[in-house]
Protein backbone atom coordinates (compact mmCIF):
# COMPACT_ATOMS: atom_id res chain seq x y z
CA UNK A 1 0.00 0.00 0.00
CA UNK A 2 1.58 3.50 -0.95
CA UNK A 3 2.00 5.54 1.99
CA UNK A 4 0.31 9.12 1.38
CA UNK A 5 1.61 12.35 3.64
CA UNK A 6 1.35 16.20 2.86
CA UNK A 7 -1.39 17.37 -0.16
CA UNK A 8 -1.10 18.80 -3.46
CA UNK A 9 2.17 19.38 -4.72
CA UNK A 10 5.83 19.07 -3.82
CA UNK A 11 6.26 18.16 0.17
CA UNK A 12 9.74 17.37 1.43
CA UNK A 13 10.46 16.34 5.02
CA UNK A 14 13.88 16.34 7.08
CA UNK A 15 15.58 15.22 3.72
CA UNK A 16 19.32 13.73 4.59
CA UNK A 17 21.56 13.21 1.78
CA UNK A 18 24.62 11.81 2.50
CA UNK A 19 27.82 10.56 0.30
CA UNK A 20 30.17 8.37 1.55
CA UNK A 21 34.05 8.95 1.17
CA UNK A 22 36.75 6.52 1.55
CA UNK A 23 37.75 7.38 4.92
CA UNK A 24 35.71 9.05 7.37
CA UNK A 25 32.10 10.02 8.00
CA UNK A 26 31.99 11.51 4.69
CA UNK A 27 29.98 14.31 3.79
CA UNK A 28 26.31 15.70 4.50
CA UNK A 29 24.95 18.03 1.65
CA UNK A 30 21.67 18.12 2.56
CA UNK A 31 20.68 18.49 6.02
CA UNK A 32 17.68 17.68 7.48
CA UNK A 33 15.51 19.93 4.91
CA UNK A 34 12.12 20.68 4.91
CA UNK A 35 10.46 22.59 1.90
CA UNK A 36 7.00 22.25 0.09
CA UNK A 37 6.01 23.64 -3.19
CA UNK A 38 2.38 24.30 -3.96
CA UNK A 39 0.30 23.01 -7.17
CA UNK A 40 1.29 25.50 -9.90
CA UNK A 41 3.73 27.30 -7.60
CA UNK A 42 7.46 28.32 -9.10
CA UNK A 43 10.26 28.03 -5.80
CA UNK A 44 13.86 28.62 -6.39
CA UNK A 45 16.24 27.10 -4.35
CA UNK A 46 19.17 29.92 -3.80
CA UNK A 47 22.51 29.48 -2.03
CA UNK A 48 26.30 29.43 -2.97
CA UNK A 49 28.34 26.86 -4.72
CA UNK A 50 28.66 23.50 -2.15
CA UNK A 51 25.80 24.10 -0.28
CA UNK A 52 23.40 21.07 -0.98
CA UNK A 53 20.58 22.82 -3.27
CA UNK A 54 21.59 20.57 -6.20
CA UNK A 55 22.06 16.95 -4.14
CA UNK A 56 18.18 18.47 -2.93
CA UNK A 57 16.99 18.54 -6.59
CA UNK A 58 18.68 15.65 -7.67
CA UNK A 59 16.76 13.31 -4.29
CA UNK A 60 13.75 15.13 -5.49
CA UNK A 61 14.27 13.74 -9.19
CA UNK A 62 15.00 10.12 -7.81
CA UNK A 63 18.74 10.68 -8.72
CA UNK A 64 20.39 10.29 -5.57
CA UNK A 65 18.86 8.46 -2.83
CA UNK A 66 18.19 10.03 0.62
CA UNK A 67 19.85 8.78 4.07
CA UNK A 68 16.88 10.08 5.73
CA UNK A 69 13.76 12.15 5.49
CA UNK A 70 10.50 11.64 2.70
CA UNK A 71 9.75 13.20 -0.47
CA UNK A 72 6.16 12.95 -1.68
CA UNK A 73 4.00 14.45 -4.38
CA UNK A 74 0.55 15.19 -4.20
CA UNK A 75 0.04 13.19 -1.45
CA UNK A 76 2.13 9.89 -2.03
CA UNK A 77 5.62 9.31 -0.62
CA UNK A 78 8.39 8.60 -3.50
CA UNK A 79 10.57 6.31 -1.60
CA UNK A 80 11.35 3.62 -4.06
CA UNK A 81 9.70 5.25 -7.15
CA UNK A 82 12.70 5.46 -9.98
CA UNK A 83 12.99 8.59 -12.01
CA UNK A 84 11.46 7.41 -15.15
CA UNK A 85 8.00 6.67 -13.33
CA UNK A 86 7.29 9.74 -10.91
CA UNK A 87 6.19 11.80 -13.93
CA UNK A 88 9.12 14.62 -13.47
CA UNK A 89 10.68 16.33 -16.15
CA UNK A 90 14.74 17.54 -15.75
CA UNK A 91 16.45 20.63 -17.37
CA UNK A 92 20.05 20.93 -16.57
CA UNK A 93 23.16 23.83 -17.17
CA UNK A 94 23.52 22.22 -20.59
CA UNK A 95 20.12 21.05 -22.52
CA UNK A 96 21.76 17.88 -23.88
CA UNK A 97 19.40 18.66 -27.31
CA UNK A 98 19.85 15.63 -29.77
CA UNK A 99 22.05 16.73 -32.34
CA UNK A 100 21.00 14.66 -35.04
CA UNK A 101 17.59 15.75 -34.30
CA UNK A 102 15.85 19.29 -35.69
CA UNK A 103 14.20 21.93 -33.20
CA UNK A 104 10.70 20.22 -33.58
CA UNK A 105 11.64 16.39 -33.19
CA UNK A 106 13.94 17.15 -30.33
CA UNK A 107 10.62 18.46 -28.84
CA UNK A 108 8.64 16.11 -29.95
CA UNK A 109 10.68 13.21 -27.85
CA UNK A 110 9.42 12.75 -24.85
CA UNK A 111 5.94 12.38 -26.38
CA UNK A 112 7.21 9.85 -28.96
CA UNK A 113 8.17 8.16 -26.26
CA UNK A 114 4.73 8.23 -24.75
CA UNK A 115 3.15 7.23 -27.95
CA UNK A 116 1.50 10.47 -28.64
CA UNK A 117 -0.25 10.70 -31.96
CA UNK A 118 2.06 12.45 -34.49
CA UNK A 119 -0.93 15.14 -35.42
CA UNK A 120 -1.45 15.83 -31.74
CA UNK A 121 2.30 15.57 -31.06
CA UNK A 122 2.77 18.48 -34.05
CA UNK A 123 0.06 20.93 -31.99
CA UNK A 124 1.85 20.34 -28.80
CA UNK A 125 5.52 20.83 -30.55
CA UNK A 126 4.12 24.03 -32.20
CA UNK A 127 2.50 25.50 -29.33
CA UNK A 128 5.59 25.24 -26.64
CA UNK A 129 7.59 27.02 -29.47
CA UNK A 130 5.63 29.72 -29.87
CA UNK A 131 5.52 29.90 -26.00
CA UNK A 132 9.17 29.84 -25.51
CA UNK A 133 9.47 32.68 -28.24
CA UNK A 134 10.72 30.15 -31.13
CA UNK A 135 7.71 30.39 -33.10
CA UNK A 136 8.64 28.51 -37.03
CA UNK A 137 11.79 27.06 -35.77
CA UNK A 138 10.86 23.34 -35.79
CA UNK A 139 12.68 22.38 -39.09
CA UNK A 140 16.06 24.08 -37.92
CA UNK A 141 19.10 22.17 -37.27
CA UNK A 142 20.04 23.05 -33.05
CA UNK A 143 23.50 22.91 -34.50
CA UNK A 144 22.73 26.09 -35.76
CA UNK A 145 20.95 27.83 -32.87
CA UNK A 146 22.42 30.29 -29.99
CA UNK A 147 22.96 29.13 -26.78
CA UNK A 148 19.85 30.95 -25.70
CA UNK A 149 18.06 29.60 -28.19
CA UNK A 150 19.24 25.99 -27.29
CA UNK A 151 18.08 26.22 -23.77
CA UNK A 152 14.41 27.62 -24.74
CA UNK A 153 14.32 24.16 -27.27
CA UNK A 154 15.59 22.25 -24.01
CA UNK A 155 13.00 23.97 -21.63
CA UNK A 156 9.79 23.05 -24.43
CA UNK A 157 10.62 19.58 -25.09
CA UNK A 158 11.19 19.69 -21.04
CA UNK A 159 7.20 20.62 -20.64
CA UNK A 160 6.10 18.63 -23.43
CA UNK A 161 5.10 15.81 -21.81
CA UNK A 162 3.64 18.12 -18.70
CA UNK A 163 5.26 17.22 -16.17
CA UNK A 164 3.90 16.99 -12.69
CA UNK A 165 7.03 19.19 -11.45
CA UNK A 166 9.96 20.65 -13.66
CA UNK A 167 13.25 20.35 -11.99
CA UNK A 168 15.49 22.83 -13.09
CA UNK A 169 19.40 23.22 -11.99
CA UNK A 170 21.29 25.98 -13.17
CA UNK A 171 19.64 26.03 -16.67
CA UNK A 172 20.88 29.55 -17.29
CA UNK A 173 24.54 29.76 -15.84
CA UNK A 174 26.57 29.08 -18.75
CA UNK A 175 24.68 32.38 -20.78
CA UNK A 176 26.42 35.67 -20.47
CA UNK A 177 24.80 38.40 -17.52
CA UNK A 178 22.41 40.46 -20.39
CA UNK A 179 20.94 36.81 -22.17
CA UNK A 180 20.77 35.44 -18.57
CA UNK A 181 18.40 38.26 -17.32
CA UNK A 182 16.56 38.45 -20.53
CA UNK A 183 15.64 34.83 -20.25
CA UNK A 184 15.01 34.39 -16.90
CA UNK A 185 11.83 36.19 -17.41
CA UNK A 186 11.19 34.15 -20.50
CA UNK A 187 11.28 31.24 -18.07
CA UNK A 188 8.66 32.56 -15.74
CA UNK A 189 6.08 33.50 -18.53
CA UNK A 190 6.39 30.26 -19.91
CA UNK A 191 5.71 28.33 -16.20
CA UNK A 192 3.02 30.71 -15.51
CA UNK A 193 1.67 30.45 -18.86
CA UNK A 194 1.62 26.80 -18.44
CA UNK A 195 0.72 26.23 -14.95
CA UNK A 196 3.36 24.55 -14.39
CA UNK A 197 4.97 23.61 -10.54
CA UNK A 198 8.68 23.89 -10.62
CA UNK A 199 11.83 23.97 -8.51
CA UNK A 200 14.20 26.29 -9.95
CA UNK A 201 17.95 25.80 -8.71
CA UNK A 202 20.64 28.89 -8.81
CA UNK A 203 23.11 30.99 -7.04
CA UNK A 204 22.10 34.34 -8.48
CA UNK A 205 20.02 36.06 -6.41
CA UNK A 206 18.12 38.13 -9.06
CA UNK A 207 17.25 35.55 -10.81
CA UNK A 208 15.80 33.47 -8.59
CA UNK A 209 13.82 36.52 -7.71
CA UNK A 210 12.92 37.37 -11.31
CA UNK A 211 11.76 33.60 -11.85
CA UNK A 212 10.17 32.03 -8.45
CA UNK A 213 7.13 33.04 -6.48
CA UNK A 214 8.94 31.71 -3.25
CA UNK A 215 12.69 31.90 -2.82
CA UNK A 216 14.60 29.15 -0.43
CA UNK A 217 17.63 30.05 1.10
CA UNK A 218 20.23 27.15 1.48
CA UNK A 219 23.54 27.28 3.07
CA UNK A 220 25.97 24.53 3.76
CA UNK A 221 22.97 21.52 3.65
CA UNK A 222 20.66 23.99 5.65
CA UNK A 223 17.25 25.78 4.79
CA UNK A 224 17.96 28.59 6.27
CA UNK A 225 14.71 30.90 5.33
CA UNK A 226 11.60 30.15 2.86
CA UNK A 227 9.73 33.13 1.68
CA UNK A 228 8.95 35.83 -1.41
CA UNK A 229 11.03 38.77 -2.26
CA UNK A 230 9.51 40.97 0.08
CA UNK A 231 9.68 39.22 3.18
CA UNK A 232 13.43 37.92 2.38
CA UNK A 233 14.84 41.59 1.57
CA UNK A 234 12.53 43.56 4.33
CA UNK A 235 12.54 40.82 7.17
CA UNK A 236 15.67 38.46 6.82
CA UNK A 237 16.23 35.86 9.27
CA UNK A 238 19.62 35.85 9.44
CA UNK A 239 22.85 38.13 9.05
CA UNK A 240 23.94 35.09 6.85
CA UNK A 241 20.57 35.50 4.48
CA UNK A 242 20.99 39.24 4.50
CA UNK A 243 25.08 39.03 3.45
CA UNK A 244 23.66 36.78 0.30
CA UNK A 245 21.12 38.57 -0.55
CA UNK A 246 22.81 41.63 -0.01
CA UNK A 247 20.68 43.36 2.00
Amino acid sequence: MTRTTGGAGLSVRDLVVRYAARRGPGTTAVDGVSLDVAAGEVVALLGPSGCGKSSLLRAVAGLEPPAGGTVAFDGEDLAGVPVHRRGFGLLFQDGQLFPHRDVGRNVAYGLEVLGVPRAERDVRVAELLDAVGLAGFARRAVTTLSGGQRQRVALARSLAPRPRLLLLDEPLSALDRQLRERLALDVRATLRDTGTTALFVTHDHAEAFTVADRVAVMDAGRLLQVGTRDELTSAPSSERVAEFLGV
